[in-house]
């Protein structure tokens, strides 16, 4: 059960207590994880833990098995994002599963089957988040039925959108603009950050040169002279 001041989409969380000045630092990664050793130090430097949410994929990559590692070692939570990278629904129409059952449980399971070589068993990882940050009613259904709960990114900051390249044209947003839009968000909303559940990358295409994740030290200075703690999901869901 989670608490009654946790908030939901579809289903699945997207935000803890709006009443606490608590960030939650969530990264996914699926191809890429150039980013890995920097993220990793920032943590380090600032004593603080965030969570790792991967696929299958990147759990088997021998290339990011001595960052895993480390980011197990270090506390920091490791946690499943579908085996293969799947699109669970429609993104037209969201209620419109592009997977049965069977295939959704395999995926899980098999991305849960990846994490245990790296001694992360399913009681270790309760939380789970959906490849593409994409899922519908249905989904978190079938994520309960499997014990786990459906975690996603806390919207409109679009810190998410940093696995973005110019080559996308008008979907690109650069670091500083991003940048600009969580600080904007957190000085114009009600609540600010409180509770957020911030979502960027653990790697990106190697078409993006403008890495955000070179601006995380930045970004958790500023927040944490603004009065922000950074904490694990745990803490805040039950």
């Amino acid at each position: 059960m989670t608490t009654k001041k946790t908030e939901y989409v579809a289903g699945g969380v997207i935000r803890t207590d709006r009443t606490q000045k608590v960030i939650h630092l969530v990264f996914t990664g699926h191809e890429f994880a150039d980013g890995g050793e920097f993220i990793r130090s920032v943590l380090k430097k600032h004593s603080i833990q965030a969570s790792f949410f991967l696929t299958g994929d990147f759990y088997r990559n021998p290339e990011f098995a001595d960052l895993l590692s480390a980011l197990k070692k270090e506390g920091h939570y490791l946690g499943a994002h579908s085996d293969k990278h799947l699109l669970y629904c429609s993104w037209e129409k969201r209620d419109s599963l592009l997977v049965t059952k069977e295939a959704f449980y395999r995926d899980v399971l098999d991305n849960y089957a990846a994490m245990e070589r790296f001694g992360v068993k399913r009681a270790d990882a309760r939380y789970f988040l959906p490849a593409f940050e994409w899922y519908n009613d249905t989904i978190s259904a079938w994520t309960k039925e499997l014990g786990f709960v459906l975690v996603n990114f806390t919207p409109g900051t679009y810190s998410n959108a940093d696995w973005t390249h110019p080559e996308l044209g008008n979907q690109y947003l650069s670091s500083d603009m991003i940048y600009a839009r969580i600080l904007r968000f957190e000085q114009s909303r009600p609540g600010g950050l409180n509770g957020f559940l911030l979502l960027t990358h653990i790697g990106t295409d190697p078409r993006r040169k403008d890495k955000f994740y070179n601006r995380l030290d930045e970004l958790v200075m500023t927040l944490k002279n603004k009065g922000y703690r950074f904490a694990l999901l745990s803490e805040s869901i039950d």
